[in-house]
């Protein structure tokens, strides 16, 4: 088979059951293109022995008629995630050197199943970030470019290396983490399909935390057919994460049938955004037709508290982070500052933070420990917990009264310029966030399926929100709006 790398996971599962290929000749193909894709900056850890080893044992179990959906499948691997004896960096400085002798539960998971690690992926720094411009190992850059420019874009943030090899075909899928958006994004960004499941219903143990209560890892594919297989394979109870959710996991794909007659899809007019782009209006409208066509029922809803989302999310999630990346001290594991004499351990901490941590996360680190001291703690963070509790009081009250899904924008804009938001206000980067936070606050599942292109040919993607724990229906909605939408459009290849 020719152009193995750009098969989607069904189509190598089936290929593989057939004889028509086999793991180990598509991780080469994927090794193949990964060794010349280093202008992306999308793998930052090569693992190709690991890969090689994987594939042949998949190769054996899938002979032997053992073998799993997942199995055989070369994936990569975001650098959250912590890989037994592989570094597993955060993109940070201050993990530099740090190689887990533990397997996070979900690379665990989808390794019992036979998937093959290709290596680890760009993002930003401890997640922080909406450009994949944080990181410690440099940009990872988007596959696509304008019509007829050579402006290096953003693949989005923070899993933007996932996204990118995706979407370069340079692996099958990969898995991400979404703490406001960092899934959805740059799926978005870069034309594939990415899925934030219900808070819960996948373990967050061995992920390198970000903001706890938020936090969620999922698939980046390139379809959502893809994304269903992928997500019964992360799936499941772990009883070492106490967020954990002991409930039954389905079967994801087979609830893709695209018969969607008779749902009822939610229009939300909080999330028409002053100054909103023509482009992302259009293609909602479009989406909205579409679904309406495949025989959904269409009706405009109130979340009346999504306003205050953002500021919301941004007390919250600093707040836990800086709680969070109280342990990078200097003293255990990773970086650890070089002191003067008569150095204390008090200089000891503040040297290495100030060597390990970038900008933004020391921004985020400054804004969360601000919002938890006293005298502001109820003045801050109280106040978003409550407006938190209120926004998810508003999903509650839509999902009761009969609505199945509910259609958005998944960004406010295309892939930006790398660079192009430099000297911007922070909260000019933040507002890349505005439609996915909320799935985030309100622990819900949420998928960004491509459905269309600018006018400069990059690609575009609604955002389809679902009741907790339905990811089989919502994936069935999103897989009924991706036939609808068609489409299928690459990358032109100039890495």
């Amino acid at each position: 088979m020719s152009d193995l790398t750009k098969l989607t996971i069904a189509q190598a599962r089936d290929a593989m059951r057939k004889g028509d290929t086999t793991s180990a000749e598509i991780t080469s193909a994927c090794l193949t293109a990964i060794e010349g894709a280093d202008a992306l900056g999308a793998f930052v850890h090569h693992t190709p022995e690991i890969a090689t080893a994987q594939a042949s044992a998949a190769d054996t179990r899938i002979k032997a008629g053992d073998a799993p959906d997942m199995c055989g499948i070369p994936l990569g691997i975001k650098d959250l995630f912590c890989t037994k004896g592989v570094p597993s960096q955060a993109a940070s400085r201050i993990l530099e050197g740090f190689k887990p002798e533990y397997e996070s539960t979900i690379t665990s998971q989808l390794f019992d199943a036979g998937a093959v690690m290709l290596g680890k992926l760009n993002m930003d720094e401890f997640a922080m970030g909406s450009s994949n411009e944080t990181s410690v190992y440099g940009n990872a850059v988007n596959p696509w470019r304008r019509a007829g420019k050579e402006t290096q874009l953003t693949p989005g943030g923070s899993s933007g290396g996932s996204a990118s090899a995706v979407a370069a075909d340079l692996c099958l899928a990969a898995t991400g983490t979404d703490t406001g958006g960092s899934i959805r994004q740059p799926a978005a960004f870069t034309g594939i399909t990415g899925l934030k499941p219900t808070y819960g219903r996948v373990s967050r143990w061995g992920i390198v935390a970000f903001a706890s209560s938020l936090d969620q890892a999922g698939p980046m594919t390139k379809d959502v057919r893809d994304a269903a297989i992928m997500l019964t394979a992360m799936s499941g109870h772990d009883p070492r994460d106490s967020t954990s959710a002991d409930i039954a996991v389905p079967d994801f794909e087979a609830a893709l049938t695209g018969d969607i007659r008779g749902k009822t899809i939610g229009i939300p007019k909080e999330y028409r955004m002053e100054g909103m782009p023509a482009e992302i209006e259009k293609l909602w409208e479009d989406g909205t037709a579409m679904l309406k066509d495949a025989g959904a029922k269409i009706v405009d809803i109130t979340l009346p508290h999504t306003k205050y989302a953002l500021p919301a999310y941004y007390v919250i999630a600093p707040a836990e982070a800086s709680s969070n990346l109280a342990r990078y001290d200097g003293v255990r594991f990773g970086h650890r500052a070089k002191l003067a004499h008569g150095d204390g351990i008090t200089e000891m901490y503040e040297k290495t933070r100030a060597e390990g941590f970038g900008p933004e996360v020391q921004r985020r680190v400054m804004v969360g420990t601000y919002v938890l001291s006293a005298g502001f703690y109820d003045a801050y963070y109280n106040r978003a917990r409550r407006v938190r509790a209120l926004i998810k009081q508003d999903f509650d009250k839509v999902f009761a009264d009969g609505v199945d899904a509910i259609l958005t924008p998944a960004t406010p804009s295309a892939a930006f310029g790398l660079g192009e938001m430099t000297n911007a206000d922070p909260i000019q980067m933040y507002l890349n966030d505005v439609f996915t936070v909320t799935v985030n606050l309100a622990g819900l599942p949420g998928v960004a399926v491509p459905t269309g292109q600018d006018a400069q040919g990059l690609p575009l993607g609604l955002q389809l929100i679902g009741r907790p724990w339905e990811e089989g229906d919502l994936l069935n909605v999103a897989y009924s709006l991706e036939q609808s939408a068609g489409f299928v459009a690459k990358p032109a290849k100039w890495w």
